[in-house]
């Protein structure tokens, strides 16, 4: 473990995922905030832009010219997807990069430009990439400069199917991702179906069919099954403001249980800190999570014989990013990796 203090900057600060990372960073002791870029915010104090982090000693927002690279050991970006590739590629080769946007998320470049509409601009970078979901690739993070920080969706998704997929206790075809999560995972913009009147007391798919995390989740899905697997994943936003629930329709195996399903997760996750399999007829809920790093699993027998039923939830600003971002920094700071995500869920 080291014991020096880690200089770190975070790119959009003024974002949901910025400051919620700077909220866990503010008890990390290795971690020294030394510069915050804010665009449309540059020249105001965090503390005019997000209230709740008035009472941390934090430097003013600024461009992203305005920042020496000199002096900084890691950066973590919170910028919106398409704008961070550039910028990553033109930081000193000695930065470490933290990137929580999708830009460097899909390794095929034809992938990403098909999904997101534009071409990559850091293609020779993108090779480099190790894609962050800590449980998952803890050993490739480790030795990487550049972490690309999984969406909430595919974090909660892939917790819950990776393994059984590379167990063998599922089968690869006929996968039904029904998911649901909170307003802010589309971000701080205005957006008129993110304004209260338009999403309070209401709930609605978006995205159906065509959900920019598709590619990413079938991408690590086909890796952990070691063949081509295409799921049928629908989103849906619910009024609150954080937290995420996913429920996994899919197909046993010959001879496999959903006890079996239960049983490979929990030996699979033994000893991760942030991983909860949950007893038999207990049910995840985003309340049980909401401001933790934490994933709750839980597995269902079908009434329809031969399937299961596997939900995850998490908190999609934290597991699902900042969080995430936390655990990604201390595993490749080689620092302890509940470090500065000690936070029970806060409930009620």
């Amino acid at each position: 473990m080291i014991d020096k203090i880690i200089n770190t900057c975070v790119l959009g600060a003024s974002g949901y995922t910025g400051a919620d990372f700077i909220r866990l960073a503010a008890r990390h002791p290795h971690v020294h905030i030394s510069a915050l870029t804010a665009h449309s915010h540059a020249g105001r104090e965090m503390a005019e832009v997000f209230p709740h982090l008035a009472t941390l000693d934090l430097p003013r927002l600024t461009t992203l010219d305005e920042v020496d690279f000199s002096g900084i050991d890691a950066v973590v970006c919170g910028l919106p997807h398409g704008t961070t590739q550039k910028i990553i590629a033109g930081l000193p080769d000695s930065v470490k990069i933290i990137d929580m946007s999708a830009d460097f998320r899909l390794r095929d470049t034809q992938v990403y430009e098909q999904t997101y509409g534009k071409p990559h601009q850091a293609s020779e970078l993108q090779k480099s990439a190790v894609y962050g979901l800590t449980e998952l690739n803890r050993a490739d993070i480790k030795n990487t400069r550049l972490v690309a920080c999984p969406g909430c969706y595919p974090t909660a998704v892939l917790l819950a199917l990776s393994p059984l997929l590379g167990n063998k206790v599922i089968l690869a075809d006929d996968i039904i991702i029904d998911a649901k999560s909170g307003i802010t995972g589309a971000g701080r913009g205005l957006k008129q179906n993110t304004l209260f009147s338009e999403a309070g007391e209401g709930l609605s798919a978006y995205g159906v069919a065509v959900h920019r995390h598709s590619p990413e989740i079938e991408q690590e899905l086909t890796k952990a099954g070691g063949h081509d697997v295409v799921a049928n994943f629908t989103p849906h936003l619910v009024p609150m403001s954080r937290g995420e629930l996913v429920t996994c329709h899919v197909k046993l195996a010959h001879g496999t249980s959903a006890d079996d399903l239960r049983q490979s997760l929990a030996e699979h996750y033994y000893g991760e800190p942030f991983m909860h399999i949950l007893a038999p007829n207990t049910y995840p809920a985003t309340q049980h999570v909401r401001g933790s790093n934490q994933c709750h699993i839980g597995v269902f027998a079908d009434r329809i014989p031969g399937r299961a039923i596997v939900i995850a939830a998490i908190d999609n600003l934290v597991k699902g990013s900042a969080g995430q971002a936390l655990q990604n920094f201390n595993v490749m700071f080689e620092i302890e990796e509940t470090t500065g995500l000690e936070q029970l869920p806060i409930f009620p």
